[in-house]
């Protein structure tokens, strides 16, 4: 099973678009982290959020521990401050709930910029590749078969003229050199038919 062709022409062209294919789902994956660091910036704020209720719940649970020891209206003046300090815990369960939110943003935007471009490209450049794989092999299968060069031959007499252009033409014309079974043309029309799918002989 042949990967590339033999035909220097169409295996440039092969080389080309793999690396062309490979380049874009690498480009496709760069921008999407990039998209991705950005969009984690967004969560900034929300850490931000989340250390100040953290330090204000700290601080206010401390001075309310401290007004408790108070004596008299220790309990009185505990009960607000401790209230207060919920608000703070309130406050960064929110800057937390922001980073997730963000975090959870950010990724399906990613995976979106990956899986999209990736998708096109395979749907586009994969097809073509393993048709062309599994052509080959059933060229060769044919080739090595019998009559397998008169049907290359038959091949290339049917295709495209100018592929022709290399071809000594016999007297009586190609076709009827052919029919007859004529080696040398066989042979030189085979190799034509065989360069067609991208193969040497």
């Amino acid at each position: 099973m042949r990967i590339y062709a033999q035909v220097p022409a169409r295996r440039t062209r092969q080389v080309v678009a793999d690396l062309l294919a490979l380049a874009v789902i690498a480009v496709s994956v760069w921008f999407a982290l990039l998209v991705h660091d950005a969009i984690m910036l967004l969560a900034g704020p929300g850490r931000a959020a989340q250390s100040a209720g953290d330090q204000l719940a700290g601080g206010l649970t401390d001075a309310g521990n401290a007004a408790a020891r108070v004596p008299l209206v220790g309990d009185t003046l505990k009960r607000p401050l401790l209230s207060a300090a919920g608000a703070g815990s309130g406050l960064a369960n929110a800057g937390e709930s922001v980073q997730h939110s963000v975090g959870h943003l950010a990724f399906l935007v990613a995976l979106v910029l990956i899986v999209l471009p990736v998708l096109i490209v395979l749907l586009l450049w994969l097809p073509p590749r393993l048709r062309w794989v599994r052509g080959t092999v059933k060229a060769r299968r044919l080739l090595d078969g019998p009559g397998g060069a008169d049907l290359f031959a038959l091949r290339a007499l049917t295709g495209p003229l100018r592929d022709l252009a290399a071809v000594e033409i016999p007297a009586g014309g190609l076709a009827d050199a052919w029919r007859r079974g004529d080696e040398a043309t066989i042979d030189d029309l085979c190799r034509v038919g065989l360069k067609q799918v991208g193969l040497r002989p």
